[in-house]
């Protein structure tokens, strides 16, 4: 039976590392501050302190003893998450509720062990926020670098499943052993320099000394600069006021996320209480800076004596299995006769209340937070550039009621960043690394250099590639949101010949010759079956090009080539037609001109619907009959004059050939680019092979003017971009006629 009013409690802690020291501390305040306040109460803890010096198995050593020989009624701790692993199994096999304020590996369920309690935030409660950032700055990849502890491992499923909502993904996981050296840390980001992706997000704890050796080391092979992003999860972030400025030089740049701490004058009072208290306990260590942990710790006791004055202790027993002093057999561990364990923890579920660092409150057996403060590493500072929260996303500020603003826009609302380098540009979250394996790209010459031209540098032998296809090609690269690094192999190269068909060209790829073929390669039915095409890139068709004729013979009597015969014909019965109504309404009424002689009178009908004026046309319909022949008159002349301008000055030209079938009737022969389809094409629309000729696109100028007849050709039949090229050249002589056949245009090869 233990003394009446005494409240035994096992404290277990990494005492040597940041985060227990700072914990111890906050502990040992808490409960001079809670008994200064309520000191009617009639329980009161003891606190029985261990030291796990960060082994899991020594953690759990220390429960056992803590259970076994001081009867503890609750265990504050262990620190790491491994270590709760054990110690809460002890805990719910003892019904000791297990309270740990630091283990936040999410896998760590209280569905499984009833009695473990977590006085802190899971890990999964962040990746939210990671994520937000993410996906704000348009990044598509990261990669995570973390311990390879249960700690580091345990974020990783709820990280993937968060940036996979937004497309987001993880080409790479970079887990750091416990074990490596300052080498091993160093080869390791040496293996993430020839990776294309720049976006890490960075989870250890406070613990692992190697979140600083990481980010020395970074800064020492130029990874904290402009093109890389990185991102602290809330076990270095929560912690980061407290490092070196050595360390928090080399971080200078990179964001982070914690939780949020709501400012209170109590926390402003304690934080200065704890400053004091912190350097009369640790003489020989530098200051640090109070942290979550630490508020975390001190809501801990308070929730824990509040929760044991609650529960009666008069009747309570601790009844031991076997009476072994000094054992650490679980075998021996006691057991509460009347669920005392249970009570407690029972009450611990109840207590709710506004704590140092907030509400604290454990009826979800975990604390529950919405808001994440997301932080900027500065000149050695982290400064606070905005927040997170589950309603709003990201937001730049919180009123002082708690309630948050919102801020709609298309970016983060953040404040200015100041990224790796010390520059405000947004990393573009990639880069073509400067070693590594390379994507081998095939390019071959085409008869079109606009389309594409191979060279070879003379100084360094590497092969340059120009043209439309390489244009996209690059362009297509660039708007990725991940590098690729990438090299040009030439055909030639590859089958030792300047020139190679096409078909053979895409069949290295399958041959593995090279991952991607790039060029004017037209995407085919037959190809498809040994190569994988991209959408086209090009418009699609066959055509033709021809030779063009003026189809206008200007001789002497060119002047009648402007109305045709059933026009002249028209007029000239018009003219005659006019002049008799003139003459007969003129008759009627006597006129004085119309005198004379029968010819002398029809030669003056004649005359009047050219030079009759009002004095010698004196009938008003005779005068209205002669204005409406004026206005045909001048539309006839407008007319013909524009017409005879026309034939005079404009070429008019007329192609040769207007179709294909017209090539096969005659005879004729036709050309095709070497080494291209076309020229099986053409078999298959029925032309003999002996008809059909190869030429380099620079010959069909020549061959097309000496026709088919002299030993050329009367026709090319030619892609429909490629004769848009030619005609760029030669655009007089030819023209292009069709597309005759439908074509899938070109496209990429993979």
């Amino acid at each position: 039976m233990l003394e009446a009013g005494i409240f035994d409690v096992g404290v277990i802690l990494h005492l040597k590392s940041l985060v227990g020291k700072m914990a111890r501390t906050s502990i040992l305040m808490a409960m001079e501050d809670f008994y200064a306040v309520h000191r009617n109460y009639t329980t009161k803890l003891v606190l029985h302190i261990r030291d796990s010096n960060g082994d899991n198995m020594r953690a759990a050593s220390q429960a056992v003893d803590l259970l076994q020989n001081y009867y503890v009624r609750a265990i504050i701790g262990p620190q790491k998450s491994s270590e709760a692993t054990f110690v809460s199994d002890i805990g719910n096999n003892s019904q000791v509720p297990v309270i740990s304020f630091t283990a936040t590996n999410p896998t760590l369920s209280s569905a499984d062990v009833p009695y473990f309690l977590r006085a802190t935030l899971s890990d999964a409660a962040q990746v939210n926020s990671l994520a937000a950032l993410i996906k704000a700055y348009g990044w598509k990849e990261v990669v995570p670098i973390y311990e390879d502890t249960d700690y580091g491992r345990g974020i990783i499923p709820y990280l993937v499943d968060a940036l996979q909502e937004f497309g987001a993904s993880m080409p790479y996981r970079s887990a750091i052993s416990r074990s490596a050296n300052s080498d091993q840390v160093e080869k390791e980001l040496y293996k993430l320099m020839t990776m294309p992706t720049r976006v890490y997000i960075v989870h250890m704890s406070s613990a692992f000394s190697f979140g600083s050796t990481l980010f020395t080391k970074a800064k020492e092979l130029g990874m904290m600069s402009g093109a890389y992003a990185w991102i602290l999860t809330d076990g270095i972030a929560n912690v980061v006021d407290s490092l070196s400025p050595s360390v928090l030089d080399a971080m200078d740049g990179a964001l982070g996320v914690r939780f949020h701490v709501p400012k209170s004058k109590e926390l402003d009072d304690f934080t200065k209480r704890w400053n004091a208290r912190y350097r009369q306990d640790n003489l020989d260590d530098p200051p640090l800076q109070l942290s979550i942990f630490g508020l975390w710790g001190y809501d801990t006791i308070w929730a824990l004596a509040q929760a044991a004055e609650k529960v009666s202790m008069d009747n309570a027993t601790f009844q031991k299995q076997q009476d072994i002093k000094n054992s650490t057999c679980l075998g021996t561990l006691g057991i509460s006769t009347m669920s005392i364990g249970h009570k407690l923890l029972d009450a611990i579920l109840q207590r709710k209340f506004r704590g140092l660092s907030g509400d604290f409150d454990l009826r979800s057996r975990q604390l529950q937070s919405s808001i994440f403060q997301i932080i900027n590493v500065v000149r050695r500072e982290p400064k606070g550039i905005g927040f997170w929260t589950a309603k709003h996303g990201i937001i730049q500020n919180l009123n002082q009621n708690g309630s948050e603003h919102t801020y709609l826009n298309s970016g983060p609302n953040l404040t200015q960043v100041v990224w790796p380098g010390e520059v405000s540009t947004v990393p573009k979250g990639w880069q073509i690394p400067t070693n590594g394996k390379k994507l081998r790209v095939g390019v071959q010459t085409s008869g079109y250099p606009e389309l594409m031209k191979v060279e070879m540098d003379p100084l360094t032998n590497a092969i340059i590639a120009t043209g439309y296809a390489i244009d996209v090609f690059e362009e297509v690269l660039k708007r990725l949101p991940y590098a690729i690094p990438y090299e040009y192999v030439a055909f030639h190269n590859v089958k030792g010949v300047s020139h190679g068909s096409y078909d053979d060209f895409v069949y290295q790829v399958n041959l593995g010759v090279y991952q991607i073929a790039v060029g004017d390669i037209t995407i085919r039915h037959n190809r498809t079956s040994y190569a994988d095409f991209t959408l086209p890139y090009t418009e699609s068709g066959i055509a033709m090009i021809v030779p063009v004729k003026d189809g206008t013979t200007k001789g002497t009597w060119i002047f009648l080539k402007p109305l045709t015969t059933d026009l002249w014909f028209g007029s000239i019965v018009f003219f005659i037609f006019t002049g008799a109504v003139i003459w007969l309404l003129e008759r009627r009424i006597d006129n004085t001109e119309l005198t004379g002689s029968i010819s002398r009178q029809l030669g003056i009908a004649i005359f009047f619907p050219f030079f009759a004026d009002r004095e010698r046309v004196e009938s008003i319909l005779s005068r209205l009959v002669i204005i409406v022949w004026a206005l045909v008159l001048l539309v006839i002349t407008s007319s013909y004059t524009a017409n005879l301008s026309s034939m005079l000055t404009v070429q008019q030209l007329q192609p040769t050939v207007t179709d294909v079938h017209e090539l096969l009737e005659k005879g004729e022969y036709v050309g095709y680019t070497n080494g291209s389809y076309l020229g099986d094409l053409l078999e298959q629309i029925g032309f003999d092979r002996r008809k059909i000729k190869a030429y380099n696109p620079d010959d069909f100028d020549d061959a097309l003017y000496e026709g088919s007849k002299n030993g050329g050709i009367a026709a090319v039949i030619e892609e429909v971009p490629c004769i848009k090229i030619f005609l760029s050249k030669y655009c007089k002589g030819y023209t292009m006629i069709g597309p005759i056949y439908k074509s899938e245009g070109f496209g990429f090869v993979s």
